[in-house]
């Protein structure tokens, strides 16, 4: 074979590729694909992924996601149907379900954000606005996100789409006016606290006054019963040294001398100027003696 030949069978091998290459398509598991000859449907949407052939020059193949789509929100302010203005951030998921109607309503997923976001911030205004600010923060919030979702979704199917969920990422009152919320959340809490101190500090009071009170009284009773006892103490005693006296006069004498020797002779304390003819220090000239008892007891 001459060149000329091989030239000619190399030229025949492009053109054969080129023309395998031109007729077929794959279409990806998260791929969808419509096939179009000269700008109209050629057959029903292609959903299945798979090696497709298609007439090359004349056919033209568009594949379409149909992954469950992500769309942000952008944030946007509602009144509820108590006159409370809400700050809410929403995101929603969606899926293209019917990809003929989805090209020809709206031809890309730019278009159907565009799209899906004016219907969704309108359901959004339209449901929250007959709710009332608790209901939307904490009371049926889920149920509100499903109402939102199906309404959504009826609008949606005229774009082929499958709105999945609808969810509110956040629902709260505007800075300034959770500002002032806090504000009088703060003061109501400090005027409950200085309301709990008042009542403490008074309850303290009368507990303290209590207190001191019974104090008081326990000291008196106290008081009252050592000095009964002490006094039954002191006639007990007065009536043993009686009793005692009464026995033995003269050795009473005797030891009662003995006892003032004691209390008044201490040693360093003791300046006594007495004659040495004196009644009280009779017992040092003569222990044994009789004499009268009762100046001794005096």
């Amino acid at each position: 074979m001459n060149s000329t030949n091989r030239f000619v069978a190399g030229i025949a091998v492009l053109v054969l590729a080129f023309l395998v290459l031109s007729s077929t398509f794959v279409v990806q598991q998260t791929q969808q694909a419509l096939v179009f000859r000269f700008g109209s449907v050629a057959r029903a949407p292609i959903t299945e992924p798979g090696l497709y052939v298609k007439f090359p020059f004349i056919e033209n193949v568009i594949t379409i996601d149909k992954r469950i789509l992500d769309l942000e929100l952008p944030q946007q302010e509602v009144i509820a149907s108590d006159q409370k203005r809400l700050v809410v951030d929403a995101f929603t998921r969606y899926r293209i379900t019917d990809p003929l109607r989805f090209y020809q309503s709206v031809n890309s997923v730019a278009g159907a954000n565009i799209r899906l976001t004016s219907i969704v911030n309108s359901s959004v205004r339209t449901i929250l606005a007959d709710a009332t600010l608790s209901t939307v923060v904490r009371a049926d919030r889920s149920g509100l996100m499903h109402k939102i979702r199906d309404d959504v979704n009826a609008q949606a199917q005229g774009l082929g789409l499958q709105v999945v969920d609808v969810r509110l990422r956040r629902a709260d009152l505007p800075e300034q006016n959770s500002q002032a919320v806090f504000q009088r959340m703060q003061t109501e809490r400090q005027r409950e606290a200085a309301d709990i101190r008042a009542q403490g500090s008074q309850l303290s009071q009368t507990i303290k006054a209590k207190a001191d009170r019974d104090v008081v009284v326990l000291r008196a009773e106290a008081t009252k019963t050592s000095e009964k006892v002490r006094g039954e103490g002191d006639a007990q005693k007065n009536r043993i040294l009686a009793e005692a006296y009464g026995q033995d006069p003269e050795f009473f004498a005797f030891y009662r001398s003995l006892l003032a020797y004691e209390t008044s002779l201490k040693p360093g304390e003791t300046r006594l100027l007495l004659s040495p003819e004196s009644e009280f220090l009779r017992y040092f000239k003569d222990p044994f003696s009789a004499k009268n008892s009762d100046q001794i007891q005096e």
